[in-house]
């Protein structure tokens, strides 16, 4: 099998494609061929070692695929497609998970929107159901609003009767944002996005901020909010937040400051497989769209990851073995 390997962290380049045996999948686990693999910004803190990682390092965490083989006692059929968001190593062509770890695609979906919708879009679903549950007549803020998360958050923020205020840098993603159902979007290039949301708020702030930027723009973030708003800080595409004193969340309204993990909200498998199958569903029901900005061979994989931190993606990349 191939698979992408980092022997020291480093840039694009220091990403290696190498053949090493196919594994045998031992008791519980499942040996699946991927036929698609999510490109996300936490593997770029794995490449670079912002994230340590054992070495070398197995790149790729979401996928979608199919079951070649069981081990013993693992009951999923051979030939079924499945998905996944937390298997180490999925830039490959073959993968070993935990079968507790799988969850079954759907009919109604393609391996290629499955791949492209469990990490971000467990993530999407549960920031605005379960760390900050929105409610109708919310204001939630969106920074990168025309990201891959940042799409779905627009999406289900939208549906679950929030005013979405999106942040974003361009004209073209502007109207991506405003298509995923943000009701106004803040050109951050051209205007201080803290003062446009009090503008658009009369004054008030947001009830929440979804903030995937981290360093530059956690300072805003807080003065974007009225007072016992929360700031869910779950990534840092600009670099971590330097360290802060806590009395500054007092000072500026009792503010509540989050910074989750997927992990932590699909830690069972009832809870992974009841949010993805949510999310699943209400793709294949037609009430959430998945955009994928870019489908490569794992032979660019170095091309992608250069591509998602230009910051000039809109929605999901992928590798395709």
């Amino acid at each position: 099998m191939r698979a992408a390997r980092v022997p020291t962290p480093g840039g694009p380049d220091a990403i290696q494609l190498v053949e090493v045996p196919t594994p045998e999948p031992q008791r519980g686990e499942v040996l699946v061929r991927v036929e698609g693999a999510g490109v996300n910004y936490i593997d770029v803190y794995h490449r670079t070692g912002a994230y340590k990682s054992e070495l070398p390092v197995r790149l790729g965490l979401e996928g979608a695929g199919v079951v070649e083989a069981c081990g013993p006692e693992a009951t999923l059929p051979v030939g079924g497609r499945v998905a996944w968001s937390s298997v180490v190593g999925s830039y490959a062509t073959h993968v070993i998970a935990p079968e507790d770890r799988l969850v079954p695609v759907p009919d109604a979906i393609d391996s290629r929107t499955a791949a492209a919708a469990m990490l971000q879009g467990m993530t999407a679903h549960y920031l605005t159901r379960s760390t900050y549950r929105l409610q109708p007549g919310d204001v939630a803020v969106v920074h990168a609003a025309a990201g891959g998360v940042g799409l779905l958050l627009c999406q289900m923020a939208s549906k679950a009767g929030a005013r979405v205020l999106g942040t974003v840098s361009t004209e073209d993603k502007a109207q991506r944002a405003h298509a995923a159902g943000a009701h106004e979007v803040i050109r951050y290039r051209d205007e201080d996005f803290a003062n446009a949301v009090r503008r658009f708020t009369g004054g008030a702030g947001a009830h929440v901020v979804y903030d995937s930027v981290g360093r530059d723009t956690f300072a805003k973030s807080l003065d974007c909010l009225r007072p016992r708003g929360m700031l869910v800080l779950f990534g840092q595409s600009s670099g971590p937040v330097p360290p802060f004193d806590p009395a500054l969340l007092n000072q500026k309204g009792s503010l509540f400051l989050t910074r989750p993990s997927l992990f932590h909200y699909t830690a069972t498998t009832d809870e992974l497989r009841a949010r993805a199958g949510d999310v699943l569903g209400a793709i294949a029901g037609g009430e959430l769209d998945i955009a994928v900005h870019a489908a490569l061979p794992l032979d660019r994989v170095a091309e992608a990851h250069r591509m998602l931190e230009s910051r000039q993606t809109s929605g999901k990349l992928l590798l395709i073995p």
